[in-house]
């Protein structure tokens, strides 16, 4: 049990960290003195490498370091890039490096500066892998070692249990944000951050990697690739039944399908050399079960390039939106509510929405018979709740904006705005529940959409009860790929929405130097007050609106798809074909 204990602590360290890095934003514009478009890339870098990072993580867990390892090598940089990001702050390295230590432009160096930019990365690695294998190491560690008599679904629910949580965001909510000086909003996660660290590497000795890599199912994907491109020139036999299968009681089985026969090119059978010789090169030579599972992740590329766009939405939150929230009054009467109050909302939001989503996505399932539909539902239900997020953080804008030039603030950046901070709250519960519905319905519509779902249903069925708990029975239950690819689909998901995220960096770019052309103001100045981010908002409902339209038609080109792929293979079966 010590070695859950201190999974907890880490877990519940991570907490206290995310709140202070949502106040990022407002440390470089308020303490750096940052252009607006400056710190949002900063900002913007460190959450989309946050997106981006999981499935990177989760192949080199895979193949090369196992959960533990990933897990080791996510505390110690997060650990790291926290202290790292402590250090930026002026006070910290003033006397050796000789610069003031009071909280202004000045006094931030060329120190300074590759301190902060050393850390981005690090505490991106480290958070991202920390959420990404936690509860995936306390089910292997229970499941080998056989301490504890758990389950793969109440794993999740072991690391971040209710209680402990909620005592770590009280203290984050109204505890942290009333410590005013940076270096200790920083430096309080860091050092607890810090000591979960060492808790968890004082299970160094003790622990025994049981569960070895077993290698990642993108290794399958690529050598489908690899073995189709060698075998360019090569044609496709008529009869599927020539293509390379292993019959094996043990191995789940994917039926042959055709489309993207191209990929079949992986499992033909080169008459001049032996079956045995052949199926030793896995990289000249795949199973069918191979090239299908290949095929079903190409299929949902055209579904997975419309979530980009989401992510350029989900960026605006904690970067534009914090910077607003920060020059907006916090006060209700004399009580000052600290800002990460409404992070607070936003995440309440975020959980609430994706709680929604899931019995939306089932009840309509049950109505309509297919969760399939009901789940790509789900995902334009989500499009339409960030088309109402943009609009609704135009509209306040332009209200704020107004406000600004009542009271003849446009050059005065430090005061605050005589609007409540409250005004921005449906803004970010719109982006909390855009964010919820979005997560819960593409992982659910992109695990019914594979064609793994048969198998994925079988394994999650099983999962109610304890699982074997023998090495060799738990070493069999993770070598079937589609079991691991069903983790994999969700980190696709994350991976294109972080790349929109980054690419949300590009769209502000285009934007200003469309903005500013014949003479016209760039919508983006040097600071919030001069700034026309209301536009930029009304730009991005319109383009999410056209992104909806985009995926309706890519969601239903691909149900006429897969209704005629399973019309062909029943008449097959029947032997029309």
């Amino acid at each position: 049990m010590a070695t859950y204990g201190r999974v907890l602590v880490l877990a519940w360290a991570d907490i206290l960290a995310i709140y202070a890095m949502w106040l990022l934003m407002a440390y470089l514009t308020d303490v750096w003195r940052l252009e607006l478009t400056h710190a949002s890339t900063i900002v913007t870098i460190l959450w989309a490498l946050f997106a981006l990072f999981p499935l990177f993580q989760a192949f080199l867990a895979d193949t090369l370091t196992g959960t533990y390892g990933i897990l080791f090598i996510s505390t110690a940089s997060f650990s790291a890039g926290l202290g790292l990001l402590t250090m930026s702050t002026p006070p910290v390295l003033a006397h050796s490096t000789g610069s003031c230590s009071e909280y202004k432009p000045e006094c931030i160096g060329q120190p300074q500066k590759s301190l902060l930019y050393a850390a981005v990365p690090l505490i991106a690695f480290g958070l991202s892998g920390n959420l990404t294998v936690c509860s995936t190491f306390i089910a292997e560690r229970a499941n080998t070692t056989g301490e504890i008599n758990v389950t793969w679904k109440n794993c999740a629910w072991f690391v971040y249990s209710d209680l402990p949580r909620a005592i770590v965001t009280l203290v984050a909510v109204l505890g942290l944000p009333y410590v005013n000086p940076w270096s200790l909003r920083f430096g309080i996660p860091a050092i607890c951050t810090l000591v979960a660290t060492l808790l968890f590497f004082s299970t160094l000795c003790s622990y025994k990697n049981i569960l070895k890599p077993n290698g990642s199912p993108l290794t399958i994907l690529i050598r489908v690739f690899v073995a189709a491109v060698s075998k360019f020139f090569y044609r496709v036999p008529a009869d599927s039944n020539e293509l390379y299968e292993i019959r094996n009681s043990q191995l789940h089985l994917v039926p042959h399908s055709r489309s993207l026969r191209c990929l079949d090119k992986a499992a033909i059978l080169m008459p001049t050399k032996t079956v045995e010789e052949q199926a030793n090169n896995k990289w000249r030579l795949c199973r069918v079960t191979e090239v299908e599972m290949t095929k079903s992740v190409v299929r949902l590329i055209p579904m997975w390039l419309t979530f980009i766009l989401c992510g350029v939405v989900k960026a605006i939150g904690f970067t534009y939106f914090i910077e607003q929230l920060n020059h907006m009054n916090p006060k209700v009467g004399r009580l000052k509510v600290p800002l990460v109050l409404i992070i607070w909302f936003y995440e309440q939001a975020k959980l609430n929405g994706a709680q929604l989503c899931a019995v939306f996505i089932t009840t309509l399932g049950f109505i309509t018979g297919s969760k399939k539909l009901a789940s790509l539902i789900g995902i334009a239900i989500s499009m339409i709740i960030a088309i109402l997020c943009c609009i609704t953080a135009a509209k306040v804008e332009s209200r704020r904006l107004g406000v600004v030039q009542m009271h003849g603030l446009v050059d005065k950046h430090d005061e605050r705005v005589p609007m409540t901070m409250f005004w921005l709250l449906p803004q970010f519960l719109l982006l909390g529940a855009f964010e919820g519905f979005f997560t819960i319905g593409s992982i659910i519509s992109f695990v019914d959409l594979s064609l793994m779902q048969g198998f994925i249903e079988q394994t999650l069925d099983s999962m109610d009860e304890p699982i074997d708990q023998t090495t060799a029975s738990m070493q069999r239950f993770v070598d079937q790929p589609h079991f691991v690819m069903q983790r994999y689909l969700g980190h696709f998901n994350s991976g294109f929405s972080g790349i929109g995220i980054l690419a949300s960096i590009l769209t502000v770019f285009i934007v200003g130097k469309i903005s500013d052309k014949g003479g016209k103001m760039n919508w983006f100045q040097h600071d919030l007050n001069r700034s026309r981010l209301d536009k930029y908002y009304y730009t991005l409902a319109w383009l999410m609106a056209v992104n909806l339209v985009i995926f309706v038609v890519v969601a239903v080109f691909y149900r006429y798809k897969e209704n005629r792929l399973k019309d062909r293979e029943a008449a097959a079966q029947r032997g029309g074909i």
